[in-house]
């Protein structure tokens, strides 16, 4: 197989865009909501229109002269949508396919996209071993494939904001907890072993993730959500959400909305029954900013100081 080159569709070239779609659509009937019978019938502007659309990327995979692969990313608002992935079965396992990802995630990112959201069909275990590889997450959101409704997919996400906190995050995740008038009194030097000591548990555990919000390659947020097991409400699982914070430089911005209705879509998508958290008596304005998210105050917090 001779090396993969992955080059961006021109508007002139609509009867390059034909000719690998209608292959992708003849080979991979059951991977699209589309179909051969449909598009063959389109008329070239249709295909010119579809490269003309300035909200939209097209790329191919080459090797050899050959077409061997297509994606398309679509910007939608502040969100973009991954489509028409293929790769021809000479192709797969050499790369293409990663690449056509990375390709089609790296314009979504340079035009601002805060997430990219795809649908893969359920049975498709190859596409999404590769969304999965690639930081995708499955959502609550399912449906019938609309070319064969048969067939159930899955809708996956990939935020470009929120990611899984690293090792050299802790000290700017420390920086921020201690960023207010409370924190002031309970954090000490981010520098600290103990913060990295906790990191690496945290890290360890499945039933935590400690998440950092990214912006321009800083990170100015973080949260953690546990996932807590327990027999009421018949065994199910509930999320706690705790430490919210966004550094002073992003506050008034709408990241911590983001935040939490992202962290709300996680754990709705883990099954969770459940989503809960405390917040200190004294933070009256994080009060009402949870009131405007839908959260309730139905219950009183107690804690006890064992240091």
């Amino acid at each position: 197989m001779q090396e993969i080159e992955i080059v961006r569709l021109r508007p002139v070239e609509g009867e390059r865009l034909k000719g690998i779609r209608l292959r992708a659509l003849a080979d991979s009937p059951e991977a699209f909501g589309s179909s051969y019978e449909r598009e063959v019938a389109f008329p070239p502007e249709k295909w010119a229109e579809r490269l003309e659309n300035p909200e939209s990327r097209w790329w191919v995979a080459v090797s050899g002269g050959a077409d061997v692969g297509l994606v398309c990313m679509m910007r939608e608002g502040e969100k973009a949508h991954l489509l028409s992935m293929w790769v021809a079965p000479e192709a797969r396992g050499k790369s293409a396919a990663s690449r056509l990802v990375d390709e089609a995630v790296a314009w979504a990112r340079e035009i601002g996209a805060e997430e990219v959201g795809l649908w893969a069909v359920d049975r498709n275990h190859a596409a999404r071993g590769l969304y999965a590889r690639k930081g995708f997450t499955a959502t609550s959101k399912v449906m019938a494939l609309p070319s064969n409704p048969e067939l159930m997919e899955t809708f996956y996400v990939l935020s470009l904001i929120f990611r899984q906190a690293r090792r050299d995050d802790v000290p700017a995740i420390v920086a921020m907890l201690a960023d207010d008038p409370l924190g002031a009194t309970r954090e000490g030097d981010p520098g600290d072993e103990r913060y990295l000591t906790a990191f690496d548990r945290i890290d360890a555990n499945p039933f935590d993730e400690l998440i950092v919000a990214e912006h321009e390659g800083k990170v100015v947020g973080t949260m953690q959500l546990t996932y807590l097991a327990g027999l009421s409400r018949l065994g199910a699982e509930r999320c706690l959400i705790e430490a919210v914070r966004v550094s002073a430089t992003t506050r008034g911005q709408g990241l911590g909305r983001k935040m939490i209705t992202w962290a709300v879509d996680r754990a709705r998508a883990r099954g969770c029954s459940v989503v809960q958290l405390t917040s200190d008596k004294t933070r009256t304005d994080a009060h009402r900013f949870y009131d405007s998210l839908g959260f309730t105050a139905s219950h009183e917090g107690y804690k006890l100081s064992l240091s």
